[in-house]
């Protein structure tokens, strides 16, 4: 799916990276190592390079992932790419200075680990930083998310502070805001919006 959609023209989530990430990121320790999870084409690993941290963009999609590297390079920017199933890859342990997860809809069971070892893989004062839909999207107008079938895969505030246990919740709020991110995120949409930094 995500192959056919990423070799689509132009980049389908567009170029700016996400509006959240970048009002928050300033909160990762300057330089440092930032894990982007589910990067897709690379719009908010290329702005991170930009502001020179040291970032891998993770993705299933080698399309999607070209696509980042081929836009890092437009950018004079570096980037490290990796085609990863993230139930398959190892975030590692006390190796980042921020992760980053917009948008990365994946099963419960697979969220919970991912986030898991999201804590652990944090340094010290590490920065976790998340976008995801709230079920109310589905009852709202905006474009994007995942399908009112696949309602396991929308997040909430109360679920991400049992998974994120560990980390000291920066900002974590529920709101309804438009978001206008190329084609498939358009709209009003209801999104819970997570900053959390790993305590000393």
């Amino acid at each position: 799916m995500w192959d056919q959609r990423y070799n689509e023209q132009g980049f389908v989530y567009g170029v700016e990276p996400n509006d959240f990430l970048k009002s928050e990121c300033s909160r990762i320790p300057k330089g440092g190592r930032v894990l982007c999870l589910a990067e897709g084409e690379g719009r908010n690993a290329v702005f991170l390079a930009k502001q020179g941290y040291k970032v891998t963009a993770v993705d299933q999609s080698s399309v999607g992932l070209k696509k980042a590297q081929a836009f890092a390079v437009e950018c004079g920017v570096e980037i490290t790419t990796v085609v990863a199933d993230l139930s398959h890859y190892d975030l590692g342990k006390n190796v980042w200075d921020g992760i980053v997860s917009i948008s990365a809809h994946v099963p419960p069971s697979l969220r919970k680990d991912l986030h898991q070892q999201a804590v652990n893989a944090l340094k010290t004062n590490g920065i976790f930083i998340l976008e995801a839909y709230t079920e109310r999207h589905i009852y709202m107008t905006g474009i994007g998310g995942p399908p009112p079938s696949s309602k396991e895969l929308f997040m909430s505030l109360e679920a991400l502070e049992t998974e994120l246990k560990g980390l000291e919740f920066l900002v974590g709020i529920e709101v309804e805001r438009h978001i206008s991110e190329g084609k498939y995120h358009q709209g009003d949409s209801a999104v819970v919006q997570i900053v959390s930094c790993k305590t000393a």
